[in-house]
């Protein structure tokens, strides 16, 4: 059997322990095993990277613990909008949303961009009318409701305040996963609910490809978290990419030179997982924690919060 690999994050920043109790961490921990069982079944049966990537983002989109999908967070007008992307390494093909409201699953939704569409991004409302095209599931406004992060809303909402996912610990709540198969390819894929008390249709870097997510099969798979701004303008998913490419550089050295130099340089707060040929994942963040976990063929899964 050839070798194959899944990763996944489900969010990266100062993530207090104080603030963790022990039933808390141990759901936390929970939601990060089962998004990586649904990818690494699918990798062992001898699945595709992409299949398995979804599947993990699906599960992680799924549990209201992680901002993303269930559990994105409110805007400013007290509604949720979400961003996604996917990437398959081998074609060179992605598809992207931004802005998409109602959507249970928008990392699918992404997914139809670049299956069934000549596009890479779609935004708003016309990512949802390809989604009810070919009947992606839809939720009520009540099913991604939260009584917590609306009392987060409730304390910055008139203020000019963004804030960082739902805790008052600076936490970046987007998802990822990336994986190599047992063909050799690999894909990355990226789901994020955004800021709370975001305005005027802001998006990050989850849906942009080479910003947050990025896959190329002679280099390798990306997914990030962090401060979006910081991650746009830094191109840091491509750049590990071209590290590789132009550089020489190992998939090791790459990340840490983005995460560890270039984006400290800049301010930028978060991390990356990320994944090679070699199959062996690296998950680098220059925050207190990141959620994240990775199974290595068939290796005990390991997932952590803290460094």
């Amino acid at each position: 059997m050839k070798s194959f690999t899944i990763a996944i994050h489900g969010g990266a920043g100062t993530i207090s322990p104080e603030s963790m109790t022990a039933d808390k961490e141990r759901l936390y921990l929970q939601g990060l095993e089962q998004a990586l069982h649904a990818g690494h079944q699918i990798l062992s049966e001898g699945g595709s990277a992409m299949d398995a990537v979804s599947a993990a983002v699906v599960q992680l989109e799924d549990c209201p613990l992680f901002n993303a999908g269930r559990g994105s967070v409110f805007t400013h007008e007290g509604l949720h909008e979400m961003d996604a992307a996917i990437m398959d390494g081998n074609s060179g093909n992605a598809g992207a949303v931004a802005g998409v409201q109602g959507v249970r699953n928008p990392v699918l939704l992404a997914r139809l961009v670049m299956d069934k569409t000549e596009h890479v991004m779609l935004h708003g409302k016309g990512a949802e009318e390809l989604a009810r095209l070919h009947h992606l599931p839809f939720e009520t406004p009540e099913y991604f409701f939260d009584a917590y992060r609306y009392e987060q809303l409730q304390s910055i909402r008139h203020t000019e305040n963004t804030q960082l996912d739902h805790s008052k610990d600076k936490k970046f709540g987007t998802v990822g996963a990336v994986a190599l198969d047992q063909q050799g390819n690999l894909a990355a894929a990226t789901s994020t609910g955004g800021m709370t008390n975001k305005r005027f249709s802001r998006i990050g870097d989850s849906p942009i490809i080479g910003a947050g997510t990025y896959a190329a099969n002679h280099t390798c798979a990306v997914s990030c978290t962090g401060h979006g701004e910081y991650f746009i303008r830094s191109v840091v998913a491509y750049d590990v990419s071209c590290l590789m490419e132009y550089k020489g550089l190992t998939l090791e050295e790459a990340c840490q030179k983005v995460v560890m130099e270039k984006l400290l340089k800049t301010g930028g707060e978060g991390g990356l997982i990320a994944v090679d040929k070699s199959g062996i994942p690296q998950l680098v963040f220059n925050s207190e924690g990141m959620y994240r976990g990775y199974r290595v063929n068939s290796e005990k899964p390991v997932v952590a919060i803290y460094k």
